[in-house]
């Protein structure tokens, strides 16, 4: 089931590379109008570490068959993001149909910080995990709600992390992740009567530079890390894209206001609607038999398909993580 979005508009934040770059080609080839934003039309997030732009994101949406319209906006600046949701409001007439809340401005600190316990590490890892992150997915949810309502439709689709549930990148990080959750849950009980959902989406593992260099920085100096052996190779990778089609498929989900105010896995949607990624392969979640006995019996890999996607409720998972003496 791919999702038809002709003639609806999205908005997708922090859109320059990554994740957000997959998701706004993903809106783009199934035909939506996309706005993108990142700090600079020309660099983005971290000259350090830039692999893209906002313009590679624009021609990239195009040539997946999208309009794209590329905003640098600094997700920091609450005026910057009341200018943006001003122009869409003005340039599409009122109409918004998705917001994707993706901008995070804490992956170079949680490199930099290289694993440290919280009280090593310094205090502004917070606000560089928060700031652009939680915070700035409510201040867009809000201008986003404004105009959703006003038309009684639309979708906020905010990006967390199974790291919301248990401790993978240290306690700013899992802090701002479990609270977007709590962000979505609770937005999902105001929207609803008015026909606008919000779901909280994890991705799995996703193949980013970034993640690559996030997932380095952390394996040397960090062994105990619940997320090292899950993410020491590239098995089970998801594609940016392959979230970008997931969340196409889930806009237009006949079932969708059931879903809303609630956690939804990426991989779990795709297997319901038939999404694969770019290389024709459909991860399985984080949760799936298949994904979790390969870690400890790690021969296993290779025969990955062999084993029942079978998926383990979240509570056993947890308590498991818990009871192990690594964490």
């Amino acid at each position: 089931m791919a999702g038809n979005l002709k003639g609806k508009v999205a908005l997708v934040t922090g859109a320059s590379r990554g994740i957000g770059k997959g998701i706004a080609i993903g809106l783009g080839e199934s035909g939506a109008l996309v706005y993108i934003t990142g700090r600079s039309v020309h660099q983005a997030y971290s000259t350090e570490t830039s692999s893209g732009s906002l313009l590679d994101t624009k021609s990239a949406v195009e040539e997946a068959g999208g309009i794209c319209i590329a905003v640098p906006v600094d997700h920091g600046d609450d005026q910057q993001v009341q200018s943006l949701f001003e122009q869409i409001d003005r340039e599409q007439n009122g109409q918004l149909d998705l917001l994707v809340n993706n901008a995070y401005g804490g992956v170079r600190s949680l490199i930099d910080a290289k694993g440290k316990p919280f009280w090593e590490a310094d205090i502004s890892l917070w606000d560089a995990c928060n700031q652009v992150g939680l915070r700035s997915h409510y201040v867009a949810s809000h201008f986003a709600a404004k105009m959703m309502t006003q038309r009684k439709q639309g979708l906020i689709v905010t990006i967390s992390s199974w790291g919301g549930l248990a401790p993978i990148f240290g306690v700013a990080y899992g802090t701002g992740k479990s609270a977007c959750d709590r962000l979505a849950a609770d937005m999902g009980v105001e929207l609803k009567p008015f026909n606008v959902a919000s779901i909280s989406l994890w991705p799995g593992i996703v193949g980013t530079e970034q993640f690559h260099q996030l997932a380095d920085g952390n394996l040397e100096d960090n062994e105990n890390n619940l997320g090292v052996a899950a993410i020491s190779d590239k098995f089970n990778w998801e594609t940016p894209l392959f979230v970008g089609r997931v969340i196409a498929a889930l806009y237009n989900d006949s079932a969708l206001m059931r879903r809303t105010g609630k956690v939804q896995i990426a991989a779990e949607l795709a297997a319901n609607y038939g999404i694969f990624d770019e290389y024709q392969y459909c991860p399985v979640s984080l949760r799936s038999l298949r994904f979790l006995l390969p870690q400890g019996l790690p021969m296993l890999k290779s025969r990955a398909k062999f084993v029942p996607d079978l998926r383990v409720p979240w509570w056993i998972l947890l308590l498991s993580i818990l009871k192990s003496p690594k964490i």
